[in-house]
């Protein structure tokens, strides 16, 4: 670690992984962002199957490179006698252990949260599974879109035709934060206590609580909410409008005061305000088609950038349509000097920053390690060799 590391938030907490995909490589990575020790065990060999899932950075992953920077990796085989000397070895240092192993496994390997607690009382250990403990999916495997399905995420994502998938791997990504979240209250709590938590964090669990809001809706108005593609589901005018130019710009309307903007300064309409069709959201989305085809026509005339202008000069939320090539090229991002390089063994790799700023203090930005690349160091450290 180099510049500030010592004085980094969780400097001196060591982070023992046992882990592979997403969720939990997550979780562990935002630990090692702000100065946590994370050794990664990962397979002989192959490693981690995330490495595999593309080979578009340098012969690298994209994922594997987002979830597993500043990390050592340990290879070992934790089901031979010599890998679990070794994790015998390692476990008595280890603040944090979080397994995400399949069903059943961590528990006939006594490596669950609550076995390992009651043999160290200071750990902070984590189970990271599908569905959770108990139930009729308990012994289920999970993959983030297979549980997106499962908790109804399709189901309102998407067009009116047609369900669809998030782009992104929000179960897994929920899943990491609770993670982090648990790790964190914990390390709390043995600070003030001295005690040590066994907890659990599952794929279903952490979306359950995302989708509180469609289903509050749906229990509520004995309905589902409607999937409604680009646009809100409840509010409008929210969502995607076309422009002259033909471009397409999005805004969001979140109160009457913000309606009355959009209508005085915007559509220089003021008394569209006051509409009998209009003059409430719920109104409005009884109306929307409507409202849209007039918003739509008094664009018409005008440029993507000219309303944008106009919705800011309002202090109205709004948003350009961009493509990922134009994220990349944000001069949000660029101004602020969010995009870094790291390195890793293909060479370096682009990284982002992570999402927290904390003033005089600069995270971690390490490696993304080779599968067993710190074997030797770790083994040596533990007074241990590689045939030991």
């Amino acid at each position: 670690m180099e510049g500030n590391g010592a004085e980094l938030p969780l400097s001196g907490v060591t982070v023992v992984s046992l882990e592979q995909a997403i969720a939990a490589p997550l979780a562990s990575r935002h630990l090692a962002d702000w100065g946590a020790r994370v050794i990664k065990i990962e397979r002989p060999g192959p490693g981690d199957f995330c490495r595999d899932y593309d080979h578009v950075m340098n012969g690298m992953s994209s994922q594997f490179v987002w979830t597993n920077r500043s990390k050592e990796s340990l290879a070992i085989d934790i089901k031979s006698e010599a890998g679990r000397k070794v994790l015998d070895a390692l476990l008595p240092q280890a603040d944090v252990f979080i397994q995400n192993l399949a069903p059943g496994a961590a528990e006939r390997l006594g490596l669950d949260a609550a076995a390992l607690l009651r043999k160290y009382p200071g750990i902070i250990a984590c189970d990271v599974s599908g569905y959770g403990s108990g139930g009729p999916y308990s012994d289920k495997k999970a993959y983030d879109l297979l549980v997106q399905c499962e908790a109804g995420v399709l189901a309102v994502n998407g067009t009116e035709a047609e369900p669809a998938k998030v782009g992104l791997s929000v179960v897994d990504i929920a899943t990491g934060m609770y993670i982090l979240n648990g790790v964190l209250m914990a390390l709390y709590r043995r600070e003030r206590t001295g005690k040590g938590t066994a907890f659990q964090a599952s794929l279903f669990d952490s979306i359950t609580d995302w989708m509180s809001y469609p289903a509050f809706y749906t229990r509520s108005t004995g309905r589902p909410l409607p999937r409604t593609g680009a646009r809100h589901a409840t509010i409008a005018p929210y969502g995607p409008f076309q422009v002259g130019d033909g471009s397409t710009i999005f805004f969001g309307i979140q109160n009457d005061r913000e309606w009355r903007a959009l209508c005085r300064i915007v559509l220089g309409d003021e008394g569209l305000a006051d509409d009998p069709s209009f003059r409430t959201n719920p109104l409005r989305m009884q109306n929307r088609d409507a409202l849209q085809v007039h918003i739509e026509q008094r664009f018409a005339s005008l440029t993507g950038d000219e309303v944008l202008r106009l919705l800011d000069a309002a202090s109205i939320a709004n948003a350009h349509l961009n493509s990922v090539e134009a994220f990349l090229a944000h001069e949000q991002l660029h101004a602020r000097s969010r995009v870094q390089t790291v390195g890793s063994p293909c060479g370096p790799v682009m990284s982002f920053l992570p999402a927290l700023t904390i003033p005089g203090l600069a995270p971690r930005m390490d490696p993304v390690p080779d599968v067993g690349e710190h074997n030797d160091a770790i083994l040596a450290e533990l007074g241990l060799t590689k045939g030991s």
